[in-house]
C-alpha cells in the first residue's frame, strides 16, 4: 500500500492519497481544489488515480474531487446518507452505511457517522495483501486528534434553524460507534490545529482509536448525553462568513477550475481607477511594511496561514478584488484564495506607490500609551478577539468586537471619540485598524502588542468566571 497525507496548513485541511501499488490505482480522499499535487505524487509514483472520494459536503473549503476527477476520469464516490437536502446534486456514485469501494488491493468500508453534518461518513481502510483486519480509519470532521467535529455549522454558517442540538445528539450515537472499534486502528482526521471546524483540535497529523479512547474528552461521557450536548455546543468559534457558500458550492454542480489561475499584475493606473468604481484592495504585506505606508482604503491582511479565511470574511463571491503582493508571492496566495472559491482576482501589484496616491501610515502604540488611554470615558478601546478568547481573560471595561462581523457593528461604535484597537497578538488588530480607516474612523490606533504583551508584562485580566461570581 501506498500512503501519503496531504496537509494545507493555511486551512489545516488534511487530504490523503491512497494506492495499491502492485496495481498501479489509487484513491483520493477530501481533495483540496489546487489538484495539481496529487497529479504530481501519481506521476511520480506510476500511479493512476481512478477513484476519488469525500467526507462530506465541506464548508471550510471548496473541494477539488470533482476537478480531479474530470482530469483523470476518476470515478467519484459520495456519501447518499442523510436524507432530503443533503444529497449531491450532481453525478456520482452513492455511498451509503456498508458500501464498499475497492481499490486494487486495498477496501474502504463506509460508515455514516452523522453528527457534523447528517451525511457525514467515515472509511475503515483494509490493505488485504497484509491483514484481514482494518488498518486506517479516515475521520473527515467526525473525529479529530482530542477533539470532534462541532454541529452548530449548518445553523451559524448555513442559516439551518434548529438543528444544532439535533445534530449534537447524532454525534453521541457515532461516538459509539467509535467506541466499538478496535484500539489499533489509526485515525487520520480532516483537520489539525487552527480548523474552525471544532475548538480543541491536536497538532499532531494522526492519532489512534484507544488514545482518543483515554484522551478525547468526547469518549468520557459514555453514559451522559445531555452533558456531552452541552459541552459539545458551548464556546464554539464563530464560523468564518464564507462557510455558508462553501456547503453550497460542495453541493451543486458549478464551472470547474482545473488549473491554478494566473494573476495579471497591473499598472497603478489600473488599480487607482478600479478603486475609484469601488474595487477593494486586499493588502497582503507583512503589518510592519503595512503600517509603514499603504494605500487609502485597502485592508490589510497578511499573506501568512489565515490570509483566505480573513479574507473570506471580509469579501463577497460576486465582487472583483485586487492584491497588494510580490512577484513572488502571487501563486501562493492565489492557491490559498481558489481553496474557498475566491476566484475573481481582477489583478495584482506589487509596488503601491506606483498607484500615484499619498500613502498613510499607520498609528501604532506602544504599551505605555495604551495605559493612558484606558477608563477615560472619551477614549474608545476595543477587543477584536473572538468570544472564547476574550472570556478566558479580557482588561476590566474593555467590550468585544469580533473582527470577523465588524462592519455589521460599526453603528456601535462612535467616529467622535479617539478609537484604539488590540487582540491577541496584533495581526487582527492590524486587519480591523485598517477596516476601521477604510469605514472613516478618523482617529484610530492600533495596539499593535497586544493582549499577549499586556499579560506578559503582568497587567491584569478578568474572565467570565470573575464576572459569574461578583
Amino acid at each position: 500500500m501506498f500512503f501519503q497525507h496531504v496537509y494545507d496548513k493555511s486551512l489545516a485541511q488534511g487530504s490523503y492519497f491512497i494506492g495499491c501499488q502492485k496495481k498501479g490505482v489509487a484513491i483520493v480522499i477530501d481533495a483540496k481544489r489546487d489538484v495539481d499535487t496529487y497529479l504530481e505524487i501519481a506521476k511520480q509514483n506510476n500511479m493512476k488515480i481512478n477513484h476519488v472520494t469525500e467526507t462530506h459536503i465541506h464548508a471550510d473549503f471548496l473541494s477539488g474531487t470533482r476537478e480531479l476527477a474530470a482530469i483523470t476520469g476518476a470515478e467519484m464516490f459520495l456519501s447518499d446518507e442523510g436524507g432530503e437536502g443533503w444529497l449531491y446534486e450532481f453525478n456520482h456514485t452513492g455511498l451509503k452505511d456498508g458500501s464498499l469501494i475497492t481499490v486494487g488491493n486495498l477496501t474502504l468500508e463506509v460508515i455514516h457517522t452523522p453528527g457534523h453534518t447528517p451525511e457525514s461518513i467515515s472509511f475503515l481502510l483494509t490493505d488485504k495483501p497484509a491483514s484481514p483486519e482494518p488498518v486506517m480509519l479516515f475521520t473527515g470532521d467526525f473525529v479529530f486528534v482530542g477533539d470532534i467535529g462541532r454541529p452548530d455549522l449548518l445553523e451559524k454558517a448555513a442559516g439551518i434553524a434548529g438543528t444544532k442540538e439535533a445534530s449534537a445528539i447524532q454525534m453521541f450515537d457515532s461516538i459509539k460507534k467509535f467506541d466499538a472499534l478496535p484500539d489499533y486502528l489509526q485515525v487520520w482526521p480532516g483537520h489539525g490545529a487552527g480548523s474552525a471546524c471544532g475548538k480543541a483540535l491536536g497538532a499532531v497529523p494522526s492519532t489512534t482509536v484507544g488514545y482518543e479512547k483515554i484522551r478525547n474528552w468526547a469518549l468520557q461521557y459514555e453514559n451522559d448525553q445531555e452533558g456531552f450536548v452541552k459541552y459539545l455546543l458551548e464556546d464554539q468559534p464563530e464560523p468564518p462568513k464564507y462557510f455558508a457558500m462553501m456547503k453550497h458550492l460542495n453541493k451543486v454542480d458549478r464551472p470547474l477550475v482545473t488549473s491554478v489561475p494566473k494573476v495579471k499584475k497591473l499598472t497603478g493606473q489600473e488599480v487607482k481607477t478600479a478603486m475609484s468604481h469601488g474595487v477593494k484592495l486586499i493588502d497582503a504585506r507583512n503589518k510592519v511594511d503595512f503600517a509603514a505606508g499603504f494605500i487609502p482604503d485597502s485592508i490589510n491582511i497578511q499573506g501568512n496561514n489565515a490570509f483566505a479565511t480573513w479574507v473570506g470574511w471580509f469579501i463577497d463571491y460576486q465582487e472583483s478584488f485586487i492584491v497588494v503582493a510580490s512577484d513572488d508571492q502571487i501563486e501562493d496566495l492565489t492557491r490559498k484564495l481558489m481553496r474557498i472559491g475566491l476566484d475573481n482576482v481582477l489583478g495584482y501589484i506589487s509596488d503601491v506607490s506606483s498607484v500615484g496616491v499619498e500613502l498613510q501610515q499607520a498609528d501604532i502604540i506602544k504599551i505605555d500609551e495604551f495605559k493612558t488611554y484606558l477608563n477615560r470615558d472619551d477614549v474608545q478601546i476595543i477587543d477584536l478577539r473572538n468570544s472564547a478568547e476574550y472570556k478566558a481573560g479580557h482588561i476590566e471595561g474593555v467590550p468585544q468586537f469580533f473582527i470577523g462581523t465588524l462592519p455589521q457593528n460599526l453603528d456601535k461604535i462612535s467616529k467622535e471619540k479617539p478609537l484604539v484597537v488590540h487582540c491577541q497578538s496584533g495581526d487582527r488588530a492590524t486587519i480591523g485598524y485598517s477596516l476601521l480607516k477604510k469605514f472613516g474612523f478618523k482617529n484610530v490606533k492600533n495596539f499593535s502588542g497586544s493582549i499577549n504583551e499586556w499579560v506578559k508584562l503582568g497587567n491584569p485580566v478578568v474572565t467570565e468566571s470573575e464576572f459569574a461570581m461578583a
